[in-house]
């Protein structure tokens, strides 16, 4: 192929929906394929070809019999696109041979007919199209370059166009790129904001190359796909896509609500600032590990804290062979150097990156591994999200308040009739809020942000109900329609309306059903708060959203709280949550909302629920002498990676000649009362504390490697 070849091919398609300027935009399939030879050399055209193709789907739009003429009975009777393609080709080879050529230039009307209908269809079909449809020229273009005051082209017919240029050599051959090529991206690269768009619905497993499949026919640049990961460092269905320039931009925005597989993803304008936020980076490490060309990406996840780049790679087994051993292996780590259970490996070809797919969720050590693809830009963003995230946090202090039996979860609105909100009852207990997401499908678009509400039971595990606050009473009804009783993993789904006031009664224990609403027992008059909270002398206050929704790790202990009852105790307390008093001899189940975007947060208490309910039922002085927590002088330190079964004379006995009593060690549990593999433990002095840290965070406990570190 030559871009001044003196044979010229002419090829026009056509669309059983939408047409001209919006060709491709509405995702219907090629109807209509058309094509003419023009020899240059002898001024001749050649005879006009115009074949059918038969749909999947046999229907067509109003616009498109009016303005092809044809009727469903002309194509019930075509072949298929890939017949079609076949006939062209070999009509093509033919003629051009005939007239003692060997290369032509395909030339086109408009763009769409190859980017935004061929590509994207014979994708979806896995169909391979021949090489001309990778290379082609714009007459439009050209009319503008060759005759740049002849007026709006649009007016002008193809074929008088041509004859304005026929003598003239086509300056500019688009292409389309055959493969996505990943790469990095620079935090100091400048990236155009109007070469860049938001994916949105995307499959969690989707990787890059995925992704540049739903965009084939458009050039996109290198690097340019950016997988977006939530808090947990989880794909959130999002992906930002940099394209070579406007014009492919503009072209991907009119795929908005194409398919990919059976999910229709969202596409919208993006920014450079936040193409550069995801996928840009300044570690040479990554750079080293991304510099060899052309491998395959796969991210491990949850790897034991413990695995060393050589049972990793015993793990994936000599059928698929990391790329240079140990260099083609990338250990995520926080910035003290403690692991954080993901890595990342190379491999050199697909074969061996599918020998390794087939390892997901094995075992190694004591723990099963996921495996999924992923690009370069996942590999910094996930960099960026670990070497950025502060060890401790940084929640300023906050005076120590009681917490009530049932407390108004955040995010959730003030009481209201409206009824703008839908219920799910009858989830799967594995469902997530993507499932949710997947199962409402069109109707995500009009659910309030932070408008999923997971119901957690007073073990923090899924209730099997969910709460989706809408947009408007309309939207709700409208999904509480479309949705009662569809499936979701094999279970049907019960999906009612109802209003916010019904949603938080709900929420602190009532009961909603057909059969009418019941008020959380808390609410009926003969129950109280339970007598214990006289142990606390501050007055009942609401739960902040800090103090519900904390992180795993209790950084800085509260300041102490004297009163007039026990004016010599001064105890450090951490802030209580609802679930440490679930278990105080009450009657019913207090049901709460996970946090609207992650389900699967959990916080941590102080002691389990046996022994808070034990403390709290004694008198203020003897609680105070019996609970577990730290005394407020010292040095804090933070001991990560113990065993579950572990217990203050393991500790002890760890720290042997540190000068620790037994108050000095406070065990973190869940919320199953199990231990959460760390304790915090405060030291007689900063000097002392340093000396254990030093000595003792390479010493294996039990068997297990620990990590110490500093929270002051």
């Amino acid at each position: 192929m030559a871009s001044h070849s003196d044979t010229l091919v002419v090829f026009f398609g056509a669309t059983a929906g939408e047409n001209g300027g919006k060709l491709g935009s509405d995702e219907r399939e090629i109807i209509l394929l058309v094509w003419q030879i023009v020899d240059l050399h002898e001024k001749k055209v050649g005879k006009l070809h115009k074949c059918f193709v038969k749909p999947d789907t046999l229907e067509l739009t109003d616009q498109c019999k009016e303005e092809t003429g044809l009727t469903v009975d002309d194509i019930v009777k075509a072949e298929p696109l890939d017949k079609v393609l076949q006939q062209f080709q070999q009509s093509v080879s033919s003629e051009v041979k005939c007239l003692g050529r060997t290369t032509y230039t395909l030339c086109v009307d408009s763009p769409l007919v190859i980017r935004q209908a061929l590509h994207p269809e014979a994708s979806k079909k896995n169909l391979v199209l021949p090489e001309c449809f990778f290379s082609f020229v714009d007459v439009r273009k050209e009319f503008h370059k060759c005759c740049p005051n002849a007026g709006p082209a649009q007016k002008l017919t193809l074929t008088s166009m041509l004859e304005c240029i026929l003598y003239h050599k086509f300056s500019c051959v688009e292409t389309v790129n055959y493969k996505f090529d990943s790469g990095t991206c620079s935090k100091t690269e400048p990236v155009d904001s109007e070469t860049v768009i938001r994916a949105r619905g995307l499959p969690w497993q989707s990787s890059d190359q995925d992704i540049a499949r739903f965009f084939k026919g458009l050039n996109i640049a290198k690097g340019g796909v950016a997988l977006c990961l939530n808090a947990q460092g989880r794909r959130n269905g999002e992906a930002l896509v940099r394209f070579i320039n406007s014009e492919h931009r503009d072209l991907a925005l009119e795929r908005h609500k194409h398919h990919m597989g059976s999910r229709y993803i969202e596409v919208y304008k993006a920014t450079g600032e936040e193409f550069l936020k995801i996928a840009g980076g300044t570690s040479n490490e990554v750079a080293q590990f991304l510099s060899k060309e052309n491998q395959v990406i796969i991210r491990m996840r949850g790897l034991p804290f413990t695995a060393t780049p050589q049972e990793v790679l015993a793990f994936l087994g000599p059928e698929s062979p990391v790329t240079d051993g140990t260099e083609g292996l990338l250990f995520v780590k926080y910035p003290d150097g403690r692991p954080t259970g993901d890595a990342f490996v190379l491999f050199s070809c697909e074969e061996y990156a599918q020998n390794a797919l087939k390892k997901h969720k094995q075992i190694l050590g004591k723990r099963y591994i996921e495996l999924f693809r992923s690009t370069a830009a996942e590999v910094q963003q996930v960099l960026n999200r670990y070497m950025s995230t502060p060890l401790i946090s940084t929640l300023p202090p906050s005076p120590i308040v009681p917490v009530p039996v049932l407390t108004t979860p955040p995010f959730l609105p003030a009481a209201s009739s409206t009824r703008d909100c839908v219920r799910l009852r009858g989830l799967p207990y594995t469902a997530g809020i993507e499932d949710i997401l997947e199962f409402m499908g069109e109707h995500t678009v009009d659910i309030k942000p932070h408008g999923v509400h997971m119901v957690l039971n007073q073990q923090g595990r899924p209730s099997g109900d969910a709460f989706i606050q809408m947009k408007s009473p309309d939207k709700a009804f409208m999904v509480a329609q479309k949705c009662h009783k569809k499936t979701m993993k094999d279970r049907y789904v019960e999906v009612f309306q109802c209003s916010t006031e019904e949603m938080s009664i709900v929420l602190m224990g009532g009961t909603l059903n057909r059969s009418g609403l019941s008020p959380p027992p808390c609410k009926l008059p003969c129950l109280s708060p339970p007598t214990a909270y006289a142990a606390f002398p501050t007055p009942p206050a609401i739960l902040s959203e800090a103090a519900l929704y904390q992180p795993p790790l209790l950084a800085a202990p509260r300041p102490p709280q004297t009163t007039a009852h026990s004016p010599a105790h001064t105890l450090a307390y951490y802030p209580p949550q609802p679930h440490l008093y679930m278990n105080m001899n009450m009657n019913y189940t207090a049901y709460y909302p996970s946090p609207p975007v992650s389900p699967s947060t959990v916080g941590y208490f102080a002691a389990p629920p046996a022994v808070a309910a034990a403390v709290a039922a004694q008198p203020h002085h003897a609680a105070a002498a019996a609970s577990p927590v730290l005394p407020q002088p010292g040095a804090l330190v933070r001991m990560q990676g113990l065993p579950y079964n572990t217990g203050v004379k393991d500790i002890l006995s760890f720290f042997q000649g540190y000068q620790l009593q037994p108050d000095a060690v406070l065990i973190l549990y869940n919320f199953s009362g199990q231990c959460s593999g760390e304790a915090l433990i405060t030291f007689p002095s900063e000097e002392i504390a340093r000396r254990a840290v030093a000595e003792r965070s390479n010493h294996p406990f039990y068997g297990q490697q620990v990590h110490l570190a500093f929270c002051n």
